[in-house]
């Protein structure tokens, strides 16, 4: 009996995308109710709800998803029973072709033979599915349903195809896990690394430069400045060689990488330049690859350690770009390690030290650790050396236990070329994904014919380690933004100190004051504008500065000044030298 209850129940994950699988049919329906000109595509269930990508003429707005809500509510009302049948091939193509669902007669000609092709029905509504469902559009909670977002999208992922509308929406049991969802979902929206990144003036996207293409303004460049800085210094100390590499490389690079092979669909298109062939660079190794042949290597100066905060280019579908968290343009915190096999263990460790030494200056505690690996039926995907990848994966293994390191194991989710450890963060709001990566490759050194001397005289070749500690430094940076809500710590903010004069009678005092910080290093604005010291403050909270610097008639005369800080408060009238320590012990400690 308790088996059959947590078939059933809410915690039980099959139940709940059985339960959101039916919901995006109740979706379409209500569509196509109200709008009969659309076509469907696909409508499956998801980690947080559902969706369903349609083909319309009808732009779907707010105000149209309000419309189609209460139609899936009326369906809901209705108890329509699903029910299952199956067609012969021909027939179901047919039946598709009689319907006008060219996508659904796409998707049927597609099944492998001998494929049992199934449909379910619910009232006058029918839809291409292999299930399963609930038996009864009845048993979905009518006012627990909410449409969240409508996004364009690919047939198919192909960016070459239609482009059509896919709407998102997510449904409960009960009204008050959907209350608190949308709460979770408010949340996420006052964290949302686009929206402060526009209200603070971090970085814009122009359509006129190009969807996925980021630009950093002055506050926003400083921010990344630091990371970049904070980043290189911490390679500088760990024996790092930095290199500059061109953001283009011919197609014959990426050819003997096995990019062209196995990522090209990810690449913008070739450009012919002269008698040669282009690309945008989507990642940095084949460059770091021949940086490494260009001159002779002993055992003795193993390992090479190259290091690149490099510009890559990625052709990201506009669906899925997101700020600077996913673009077309990014720049990677990139190094690879050059080693030999007595080393991996030893330089592995370093990078994994890195990482979590990085992570406790920005005060990261929510991950975890996953060794992705390869799907060893999917030939396409990865480099084909079965001898290779098992070497790689058993020798990543044994790195990881031997570092004692809790993991979790990840199939089809390695690079083509070899296995890694994947560092996921778990976002304040929002599902995790991947910061930090380290790479073992024994793919990429022998097609670059790549090779050190060992201490018997014997041309070897070496292993690679590609990792990225910040990953790339936008992505880092919209974590940051989403986990502070745009409030930095002080050593991180691009405005740290904002001086406040009470009256006119104290710019002069502020001025002073502002270049004795400046010269210290600190950043500091002065805000001399004729408004009242409320209103200062105000704004100044609302730019979210760690400290503001109050300077009234009694400071000039004490010479002092009256620090506030943005969430304790007044800290009380103090030297400017007590000031100037207290903010400097802060940045130092990264507080």
């Amino acid at each position: 009996m308790a088996e059959e209850n947590y078939a059933f129940s809410w915690d039980n994950p099959e139940y709940r995308k059985t339960y959101w699988h039916t919901c995006s049919h109740i979706l379409a329906q209500a569509v196509k109710r109200l709008y009969p000109e659309v076509k469907l595509a696909i409508g499956p269930s998801i980690d947080n709800g559902f969706y369903y990508d349609m083909d319309s003429p009808v732009a779907f707005t707010p105000e149209i998803m309000e419309k189609i809500e209460e139609e899936m509510r009326k369906i809901c009302k209705e108890k329509l029973p699903l029910e299952r049948f199956v067609l012969p091939r021909p027939e179901a193509i047919k039946y598709m072709q009689d319907k006008g669902e060219p996508y659904k007669v796409e998707l049927i000609q597609d099944l492998p033979e001998g494929e049992e092709i199934s449909f379910y029905t619910q009232g006058e509504f029918t839809d291409l599915c292999a299930g399963p469902h609930v038996d009864s559009t009845g048993r979905i909670k009518p006012n627990a349903i909410k449409l969240t977002a409508c996004n364009a999208a690919y047939w198919r992922g192909d960016s070459s195809r239609e482009t059509l509308q896919r709407i998102y929406g997510v449904a409960f049991p009960k009204k008050e896990q959907l209350d608190e969802y949308l709460v979770k979902l408010e949340e996420a929206k006052a964290r949302d690394h686009r929206k402060l990144g526009k209200e603070l003036g971090l970085f814009m996207v122009d359509d006129l430069v190009g969807k996925g293409m980021p630009m950093f303004l002055p506050k926003g460049y400083t921010v990344w400045r630091i990371l970049e800085n904070y980043i290189r210094d911490k390679e500088i100390k760990s024996g790092y060689q930095h290199v500059l590499t061109p953001c283009v490389g011919t197609v014959n690079l990426y050819k003997t990488s096995g990019h062209w092979e196995h990522y090209q669909q990810n690449m913008f298109p070739p450009m012919e330049v002269e008698d040669e062939t282009y690309v945008l660079r989507p990642m940095n190794c084949p460059h770091h690859m021949r940086i490494f042949a260009n001159s002779q290597h002993s055992y003795r100066n193993m390992p090479v350690r190259i290091g690149e905060i490099a510009h890559d280019f990625r052709f990201e579908a506009s669906g899925s770009l997101k700020g600077i968290e996913r673009g077309r343009h990014f720049c990677q915190n990139d190094a690879h390690l050059f080693v030999t096999p007595e080393q991996i263990k030893d330089e592995f460790s370093k990078v994994v030290d890195m990482i979590f030494d990085t992570y406790k200056d920005f005060n990261i505690t929510n991950y975890r650790c996953v060794l992705s690996l390869r799907d060893p039926a999917d030939k396409k995907k990865y480099h084909d050396d079965d001898k290779m990848w098992d070497t790689a994966e058993n020798a990543l293994r044994e790195v990881l236990n031997g570092l004692g390191l809790q993991y979790t194991e990840e199939i089809g989710e390695a690079a083509f070329y070899g296995p890694k450890l994947d560092v996921n963060v778990v976002p304040a709001v929002g599902a995790e994904y991947t910061l930090s990566t380290c790479q073992l490759d024994f793919c990429l050194p022998a097609k670059f014919n790549l090779t050190y001397v060992d201490a018997e005289g014997v041309e070897r070749t070496p292993v690679v380690l590609h990792r990225a500690i910040l990953g790339s430094l936008d992505r880092f940076m919209a974590y940051l933004i989403e986990e502070t809500k745009g409030a930095f710590p002080a050593w991180l903010a691009p405005v740290q100190v904002k001086l406040l004069p009470v009256t006119d009678r104290a710019n002069e005092y502020c001025e002073k004051f502002a270049d004795e910080l400046e010269s210290l290093g600190f950043r500091v604005e002065t805000d001399e504008r004729n408004e009242k010291i409320g209103k200062k403050i105000r704004e100044a909270q609302l730019d979210k500065v760690p400290y503001m610097v109050i300077v009234g008639d009694r400071d000039i005369e004490n010479n002092t000044v009256s620090p506030r800080h943005r969430a304790d408060g007044d800290l009380g009238a103090m030297s400017k030298d007590a000031f100037t320590a207290l903010l400097a012990e802060k940045v130092v400690s990264k507080a």
